[in-house]
């Protein structure tokens, strides 16, 4: 295979908030980095300072976007905002955790647990729909810098998409793989289609879990 017409992806999740630990719903509500997750986008950057890439994009949802602007400090990278790549709209789940959505919202939770591709609880995305907006972003992406790498800094739901791409998986199987905060995800795009590299490397944040356990 020709490296030629291959564009080279580096995916970032966002390091970690609050409403992680408390395994609250973000979607698209505009929450900000702990003091964890502002460690592991530090960590993110000392990881990436061996790489090189043409050009960084990030969701413009702010986890994301302050992940991406404190890791490419030392990179000499401009961060564009890129809204494909925020997470998905969750409607009425947002805000809320998974057990109170049991309660509160039993039948968006029913469709959130058995990821029904053409629910889109009743003001947000349906899987079908998000997985099509990250797939049209995505794709321009790569028809832009075919033949380099790229940076970019997103979300969960973003990476599972992505992720299913590749290994060809549909939507609405049940996930047996990890979506780390500040984890590394390697993946190629060509007129094939996406081709797995490496998934959820956390080694450059092992010094940052080493810190925090001091």
């Amino acid at each position: 295979m020709s490296t030629a017409r291959i564009t080279r992806f580096c995916f970032v999740r966002h390091g970690e908030t609050d409403w992680n630990g408390e395994k609250r719903i973000q979607g698209q509500i505009d929450i900000d980095l702990n003091a964890a997750g502002e460690a592991q986008a530090r960590a993110v950057g000392v990881g990436l300072a061996k790489h090189s890439f043409a050009a960084a994009y990030s969701s413009d949802l702010l986890r994301a976007w302050r992940t991406a602007q404190i890791a490419t400090r030392g990179l000499g990278l401009a961060v564009s905002p890129a809204p494909t790549l925020r997470e998905r709209n969750f409607g009425v789940l947002q805000g809320i955790t998974v057990q109170e959505a049991s309660v509160q919202r039993p039948e968006a939770h029913r469709h959130h647990q058995a990821r029904t591709p053409d629910y889109n609880y009743e003001s947000g995305e349906s899987l079908i729909a998000f997985a099509a907006r990250v797939a049209t972003g995505l794709e321009a992406m790569a028809a832009r810098h075919v033949g380099q790498s790229v940076l970019a800094f997103t979300h969960g739901g973003v990476l599972d998409v992505v992720y299913r791409a590749a290994a060809g998986r549909a939507l609405d199987v049940p996930r047996d793989f990890q979506l780390p905060n500040a984890a590394f995800n390697w993946l190629e795009y060509d007129d094939k289609g996406w081709r797995l590299i490496s998934w959820a490397d956390c080694s450059h944040l092992q010094r940052v879990l080493d810190e925090m356990l001091e």
